[in-house]
């Protein structure tokens, strides 16, 4: 282990205390000027307009060019662009004068551009982040999108480059400022989330072009969001700016080495004297921005896309351009600065704080979803763009939970030749997946296999920290390990184990990654035999369904598989723990399956619904709450928008990867001229209806038994395009549910929000695409509802969704075009699958209906259990019986000695580098969902270890710094002054955590394992 830089002989090394704390504050020396400090001495002058310019680098992780491309400077044919340069001149440039400063947001690139550095380098750096020079903002991985990504895959990122900087630069390396400039629209979930993790501004770049004509007109591009204004309140509110000038210099300003404008030429002996010119554009650009903004600060970003690779040219240039400015600055009262966000952010303050005072907007609770950056073009196609790949990051995100769950419950040790993998690299991958160009799927299409590369690579490590973990919990005393392994192509009934002829008998281990015991889940394998027993942890026999593979699967699996059937059985394992089931042939035939008859309505059912499906178009038809007695008419079923080539009459812009633009307002059906139907299953544990809406789109509707819910599994594709047209194709539901225009969407997988077709709560709406416009993205569910019935539809991915007429909703599913919408891509989102055509996406949709009164709980339940899946793992029997079997092996296993409540959710416990503990207890439930304060103790919580109760510390959801010490900058607004303290909910005195309804609790321990 190195040990270095010591402030004091008497002192502790730093790298060393860093091992042991999870925190360190005001490293270097007494002399700091870091953070708020340097704000105060910057020259600012009253009564000027005081311009502050933040010098920065926008560096995407991965668009254009791939993420070690972006890095190195490769490929440069597609993009000039090499990340390790920019820092590699910025530092010298800095380190020139003490005055310039730099900020820098992606930690996916500085992390590894840290790596690369010696000892010398490595000071200079810390030296000049202590002296306030080069700042971090944000601070996450990377910038993340904000319509695709969920809240959980979200923390992790920002935690994982917020834990590196604390790590790498203590107190001077927390950001201040949340830097969100180029996502192409914003979450008010995201927004709560950088409150919580204790920044005091948010600042993005991109809103809709009339939503900022109208902040521009009544001085709003700065305000106070009500970011959970019904739940968290002043805990989630957050100053947030929109940018002026987007995230680019003023108008002729830009002194890049890559920019047209021009440099500033102040030799006066020089025929292009230009000073007066230069001066000139800054001082008119100046007193024309002051005009929208509440105080005399404002601020210019000097910077943009991979700027900075020649650093000097920007210095030198911005030097000249302060210092002739301010040399007229008493004839036209404007001040240039060198600063960054957070200093702006300071001084905004002071003047929201300063008699008489500034009183800022704090009355949106609304988000900035759809984005339009002109008439025509709204950004929400990318709401569902690349669905394969949204699929695969949140299936990514439920295993890495699972995963660092279990490097805390106890990781297998290996000897000493042998490393022992870690979750580090799939942390990393997912982190990088969450980027506003990744999971967005606003990708070229190199970049998304690189992703996905990226992903499955870490996926393999984690798998065998799963497998490995579990086999050593499974293992008795003198027994060897049972092998477990996984089967990742189960949605199209591939496994080799299990379909193997000579396979007889096999194990099936379920890990639960719940803090609560999992009942009522089905394991569906791929088999080749007829009928098969199965044996539950304590030897009872479990009931079990055969049910042939249907055609879709085969034609799409094609030669990957060869089983002939699934075998279908209920599941159920302790709270984060497993069990494991014995399976084996069997002779009595348990197959399922009836052909319907022509022209009959055919109904399936369980104990809590019923589905009638129309006998002559075999389309669903009503749904039947059977606890209820709720009846739903619904009409379920398949269309596809012509997406637009650009030679619509109104406007030129086409549907890409981006934007999403229909030739009509109307879609089309997908319906062949018989019945959709082509099987009815009738199962003791599911019955399920088979669909085949055209040889491109199918479904299955499966209604499990004790489930309170119907799952549609869709698989659309290969889109056909040889008819010349793109096509975005839809699932819609049309119901009898007066929804009054209004519908409702999730935030990131948290709080709802409700949308009201064509209209805006900030300003009037000039409506110009009446689908796109009133597209929202949906991450985990969407619901219209009336006074009686409420009609959910929940997600295993994020996708774009509406409701475009009373009592309809509909989901966009897959999208093929054959046009590049214009934006940067620079190709059509036309992707291709294993055999060159285009590519077929499976996935599944959640349809529930309730009362709105009953639906919160039972809803937000599911979707826990949709997201954080069981992990299915399984084994040979090696020739044992199950009882033979249970002598040998555990077959039950759980890590808690007590379950929590109903509404906490285990967000995350993972394994610090110092081998101490994070944790988050998260209470899941709105208000308006019957949520209420919740308590948990600690002590005797878990079973494998304690939680040493005098080494709890309760951190800002970031982990990066303890809640007792936030103290956010309180604002001035017009309810009044905002809260500068952090929501608490540790109680040392009683070792309990304490939750208002979605409250996060982020805590740091040490364990004491037990024997």
């Amino acid at each position: 282990m190195f040990c270095g830089f010591t402030t004091d002989p008497k002192m502790y090394r730093w790298e060393c205390l860093l091992l042991v704390l999870p925190f360190v504050i005001g490293r270097g020396s007494a002399q700091d000027t870091c953070g708020y400090k340097k704000c105060a001495a910057l020259p600012v002058k009253p009564g000027y307009v005081n311009v502050h310019l933040v010098p920065h680098t926008h560096d995407d992780v991965g668009w254009l060019k791939t993420v070690d491309q972006y890095y190195y400077g490769a490929n440069n044919s597609i993009q000039t662009a090499g990340v390790q340069y920019i820092l590699d001149s910025v530092i010298p440039q800095l380190e020139m004068k003490p005055s310039r400063t730099f900020i820098y947001v992606e930690m996916a690139f500085f992390y590894r551009w840290w790596q690369e550095q010696d000892g010398d380098m490595r000071d200079r750096v810390r030296k000049l982040v202590s002296n306030g020079q080069l700042e971090f903002i944000n601070g996450g991985w990377c910038m993340n999108d904000e319509a695709s990504t969920h809240y959980n895959a979200i923390i992790d990122q920002m935690t994982v480059g917020l834990q590196f900087l604390n790590s790498t630069f203590g107190e001077c390396g927390r950001p201040l400022v949340a830097w969100h400039i180029d996502p192409f629209g914003h979450s008010r979930e995201q927004a709560s989330l950088f409150a919580q993790m204790g920044f005091d501004g948010f600042f993005f770049g991109r809103l809709d072009y009339q939503d900022k004509a109208n902040r521009l007109k009544y001085r709003n591009m700065e305000e106070i969001w009500r970011a959970s204004p019904d739940d968290l309140g002043a805990a989630a509110d957050l100053f947030t700016g929109a940018l002026y000038n987007h995230y680019v210099p003023p108008g002729g300003l830009c002194f890049d080495i890559g920019c047209k404008d021009q440099p500033i030429e102040d030799d006066m002996a020089l025929h292009d004297y230009n000073v007066a010119n230069r001066v000139g554009i800054a001082v008119n650009t100046s007193l024309d921005q002051v005009q929208h903004f509440q105080t005399d600060h404002i601020m210019w970003t000097m910077g943009s896309d991979f700027q900075y690779q020649a650093a000097h040219t920007w210095f030198k240039n911005m030097d000249k351009l302060i210092t002739h400015t301010n040399s007229m600055a008493d004839k036209h009262k404007v001040n240039l600065l060198y600063s960054s966000p957070s200093c702006y952010i300071y001084h905004k303050n002071k003047a929201s704080a300063t008699p008489p005072g500034v009183k800022f907007a704090h009355n949106n609770t609304a988000d900035f979803f759809p984005y339009a950056d002109q008439p025509h073009a709204f950004w929400s196609g990318y709401f569902t763009s690349r669905p394969a790949f949204k699929g695969y990051v949140r299936r990514c995100n439920n295993l890495l939970q699972v995963c660092k769950q279990l490097e805390v419950i106890g990781a297998p040790k290996f000897s000493d030749k042998v490393p022992l993998p870690t979750s580090k690299r799939f942390r990393e991958a997912m982190g990088v997946a969450q980027h506003h160009d990744a999971v967005s799927g606003t990708e070229k299409q190199h970049v998304a296999n690189d992703y996905a590369m990226r992903l499955h690579a870490g996926a393999v490590e984690c798998q065998v920290i799963t497998s490995m973990t579990l086999q050593q919990r499974m293992v008795k005393a003198g027994a060897l390990p049972p092998v477990a392994e996984f089967c990742n192509y189960l949605n199209i009934s591939v496994c080799p184990l299990t379909e193997d002829e000579f396979t007889k008998s096999f194990t099936v281990t379920v890990y639960n990654p719940l803090a609560r015991r999992r009942t009522g889940y089905y394991v569906r394998l791929p088999v080749t035999g007829d009928a098969y027993a199965v044996n539950d942890p304590e030897g009872n026999n479990v009931v079990t369904q055969v049910t042939k593979v249907s055609q879709r699967t085969q034609e799409i699996r094609g030669k990957r598989g060869k089983a002939k059937h699934e075998l279908l059985f209920p599941v159920s394992a302790p709270a984060l723990g497993f069990s494991t089931y014995f399976v084996s042939q069997s002779q009595n035939s348990s197959r399922s399956g009836k052909q319907p008859k022509a022209g009959d309505d055919q109904e399936i059912h369980n104990e809590h619904l019923s589905l009638l499906f129309d006998g002559k178009t075999g389309l669903l038809k009503s749904v039947v709450n059977l606890e209820t007695n709720l009846t739903l008419k619904v009409n379920q079923g398949f269309y596809w928008y012509n997406s637009s080539a650009g030679n619509n009459k109104a406007s030129n812009k086409k549907s890409g990867a981006y934007v999403f633009r229909p030739n009509s307002t109307e879609a089309m059906p997908i319906l062949p001229q018989q019945s959709v139907i082509t099987s009815v299953v009738d199962g003791q544990l599911c019955q399920e209806v088979q669909q085949s809406f055209s040889p491109w789109v199918s479904q299955v509707v499966r209604l499990y038994s004790g489930q309170r819910h119907a799952e549609l599994e869709w698989t659309v594709g290969p889109i056909p395009i040889k008819d010349d047209l793109g096509k975005e194709i839809i699932s819609r539901f049309d119901t009898d549910i007066m929804s009054d225009s209004t519908f409702y969407t999730d935030a990131n997988g948290r709080e709802l929000l409700a949308r009201v077709v064509d209209r805006r709560l900030t300003w009037k709406l000039n409506q110009t695409e009446p689908v796109a416009g009133n597209y929202y993205p949906v991450n985990s569910r969407i619901l219209i509802k009336d006074k009686s019935k409420q009609l959910t539809v929940l997600t295993d991915r994020s996708q774009g969704g509406s409701s475009l007429r009373n009592g309809s909703l509909e989901l966009m599913v897959h999208r093929r075009m054959l046009y590049d919408d214009g934006y940067g891509v620079g190709e059509p989102l036309n992707e291709t699958g294993v055999f060159g055509e285009g590519l077929v996406v499976r996935g599944k949709h959640y349809l529930l209906l309730d009362t709105p009164e009953s639906s919160g709980q039972l809803h937000r339940a599911l979707g826990e259990q949709l997201y954080m899946a069981p992990s299915v793992l399984l084994g040979l029997a090696g020739g044992n019986d199950p009882k033979q079997y249970r002598k040998e092996f555990r077959t039950n296993y759980t890590a808690m000695k007590r379950e929590l409540p109903s509404s906490v959710h285990l967000l995350t416990l993972e394994m610090s580098e110092d081998e101490t503990v994070l944790m988050r207890l998260e209470n899941q439930l709105q208000k308006a969902e019957g949520g209420a304060p919740q308590n948990v103790t600690l002590t005797g919580l878990f079973e494998p270890f304690e939680v040493e109760i005098n080494t709890v510390e309760e951190l800002t959801l970031g982990a990066n710094y303890p809640s007792t010490m936030v103290q956010r900058l309180a604002w001035n607004t017009e309810g009044g002054r905002t809260k500068s303290e952090a929501l608490r909910c540790w109680d040392s005195g009683s070792a309990t955590v304490s939750l208002q309804p979605m409250q996060i609790c982020t805590l740091h321990f040490k364990v004491q394992q037990r024997d």
